[in-house]
């Protein structure tokens, strides 16, 4: 494989869910992990994936508050984008969630924007819904990484344009690229 078809390749982010992760993590060769799950949920971190590629974001899937759970906040979503731009990006990134349909898909999309500045947000949307049909970004984070991007509600509106994903307990593995 040639040095820039290897770089289009490791420049990825591949989402999927929980039970996907380690079967992910094997088939693409990645070495960092981003899991948005909350504590009642025992992540073991991949085998292959040191301590410091690994990245927890304790929170729940839901949009406002709701008793017993952690809503995403603004600090969740600076440190997912922290993480991403401190990927080396020399082997692809996965990002899961317990279903790979909702936190994991808006934390995809944030990251895709993050590191791809001058990608349209709807563009980047529409490559999100060809890549997964069941995808329905939670729009708490994509609302935070929006305000913290300075996208000025665009990466709002491209999530609102795409609409909510077709119904599934447990998305297909997908991945988003950069370029």
């Amino acid at each position: 494989m040639s040095d820039q078809r290897k770089a289009i390749v490791d420049s990825m982010i591949h989402v999927c869910s929980l039970a996907r992760l380690q079967e992910t993590v094997d088939d693409i060769g990645a070495r960092h992990v981003v899991s948005l799950l909350g504590d009642e949920f025992r992540v073991e971190r991949p085998r292959g994936i040191l301590a410091e590629n690994h990245l927890w974001l304790r929170l729940h899937d839901i949009s406002s508050p709701l008793d017993g759970h952690v809503l995403p906040d603004e600090q969740h979503v600076a440190d997912l984008l922290q993480f991403v731009r401190v990927w080396d990006r020399r082997t692809p990134l996965v990002v899961h969630c317990f279903a790979g349909i909702s936190r994991s898909t808006a934390s995809a999309f944030a990251s895709v924007c993050a590191l791809s500045p001058h990608r349209d947000e709807a563009g980047i949307a529409r490559a999100l819904r060809r890549a997964s049909p069941t995808a329905t970004p939670n729009i708490r984070i994509v609302s935070l990484a929006d305000r913290l991007l300075g996208r000025k509600g665009r990466m709002i509106s491209a999530i609102q344009a795409i609409g909510r994903g077709t119904a599934a307990e447990e998305a297909m593995p997908f991945r988003l690229d950069l370029e």
